[in-house]
């Protein structure tokens, strides 16, 4: 009798294991059926965007002039953002909110004019970067995806997760940061790890594309070698606290510079205007255009690239300049993203502090060109992973403690204020669970006293 029992009750375990083994398995391919094309036309998109980069920069560079059309150029794309695309403004933030609390959607044409605005950008000469862009690109083709095949909310946000990772991938070659970043941007002390797997797939999937339109990325490379031993971690450690709060002054001057000029510029397509003759200012004040655009690429031989900083020179002030003409540029509403210019902004940092820490430039370029955007970001362990990706496993640990550091060190701000306090990295009294940073930013000025 018991036998009988023990041999059904056996027979019912296999009979729900192999089910949950088909389930699990038809799940799987599924996804994949929905992920790989969605992911391969991000990646398509991605390369067609960075070669229009390439090509419009060499544009500017045979055509100095140019730069001389950066307010007018401006003015254009914030009309069309006036015109057809106020409600994708948001951008990024936009995306992330709609992975937190699903309900309108991505619009599909956020693709086309996030592309086209920030081509513009790189044309006339505005510091900007183009992580934005790809961003956009991958979570609104994923958005359309989601509506096409009616995912209901755990799906579409599972989808917009996957675009936000093929996106990053493929736009810098690092997919394995990109899939992590998908998954930690969201909110500060919280990893999205039930979308791992498609992120990481999108990821792969994104920049393998990418890599087959025949796209490459700048490699930049540790020629120095020094020993991995507690002084070194240690050093960059305290460099991490500088990388941080400039990661938070960057953030911080961007939100208010932006919301100063919206007040006092109602008109949205103006503001580019303003932005542009500032630029147009700084370029003859400081007599240099090495601070335009995305900062890979230089017009002379001698022009100053993110390369510049993994050389021996010193340069002390390079990366308080790059911040100087992003922040400007990007708070008046010109278009592309953060990243390129924090990664130009690090570097540059790094490159400054080398002497004061007796470690080679190029080794603190190297940790300073992601822990800089781990701080600004909130994504270290993002940052971490594209440290290894880029620079490969040697550095592995300092490039960890400086990327943990700066994000301690920046506190609650960042450059995406839809991302949510999820775990506060100190203790924060008078904020509600989840508060978004825009909310936590809120609260500060609410409490500050008034004169």
């Amino acid at each position: 009798m018991h036998a009988t029992f023990r041999n059904l009750y056996t027979g019912l375990n296999v009979a729900a294991f192999v089910r949950d083994r088909r389930d699990h398995a038809v799940s799987v391919m599924g996804w994949a059926l929905i992920l790989v094309p969605m992911a391969a036309l991000v990646g398509t998109l991605c390369a067609a965007f960075l070669w229009s980069l390439d090509a419009v920069t060499r544009l500017r560079f045979a055509s100095p002039w140019l730069l001389y059309l950066l307010p007018v150029g401006g003015f254009v794309v914030g009309l069309l953002y006036h015109l057809t695309g106020r409600s994708v403004e948001g951008g990024n933030n936009l995306i992330v909110e709609q992975i937190h609390e699903p309900g309108g959607g991505v619009p599909l044409r956020m693709a086309p004019l996030i592309f086209l605005g920030t081509v513009v950008t790189h044309l006339f000469g505005g510091s900007a970067g183009r992580e934005g862009t790809a961003v956009q690109l991958g979570g609104s083709l994923a958005s359309g995806f989601g509506r096409a095949l009616k995912l209901d909310a755990d799906g579409t946000r599972i989808l917009l997760m996957g675009g936000i990772a093929a996106g990053f991938g493929a736009v810098f070659g690092t997919p394995i940061a990109g899939a992590v970043f998908a998954l930690e941007v969201l909110a500060i002390g919280r990893v999205e790890y039930r979308a791992l797997v498609p992120c990481l797939v999108a990821a792969l999937v994104g920049d393998w594309m990418c890599l087959a339109w025949g796209i490459r990325h700048g490699v930049y490379r540790i020629a120095t070698l020094v020993p991995v031993d507690a002084l070194l971690v240690a050093k960059a450690g305290i460099a991490g606290v500088a990388f941080g709060l400039v990661g938070l002054v960057f953030a911080e001057a961007n939100h208010a510079l932006g919301g100063w000029l919206k007040r006092i510029v109602p008109y949205g397509p103006l503001r580019p205007v303003l932005g542009g003759i500032a630029v147009i200012s700084l370029v003859h004040l400081f007599g240099t255009r090495d601070y335009l655009g995305l900062g890979t690429l230089a017009a002379m031989p001698d022009g100053l690239t993110l390369a510049s900083f993994f050389g021996a020179e010193t340069h002390p002030w390079s990366w308080a300049l790059k911040l100087l003409f992003t922040v400007i540029t990007l708070s008046a509403g010109f278009k592309g993203g953060e990243v390129t210019p924090l990664f130009f902004i690090g570097a540059a940092l790094g490159n400054a502090l080398a002497p004061m820490f007796g470690v080679p430039t190029d080794v603190f370029a190297a940790i300073g060109f992601v822990a800089l955007f781990a701080g600004a970001a909130n994504t270290p362990l993002a940052c971490t992973f594209m440290g290894i990706e880029l620079f490969g496993a040697a550095y592995a640990v300092p490039i960890a403690v400086a990327c943990f550091v700066a994000y301690l060190c920046s506190g609650h701000n960042g450059i995406y204020l839809s991302q949510r306090v999820a775990v506060p990295k100190v203790p924060t009294t008078g904020l509600t669970p989840n508060a978004t940073l825009r909310e936590v930013r809120a609260h500060r000025a609410a409490r500050r006293p008034r004169s």
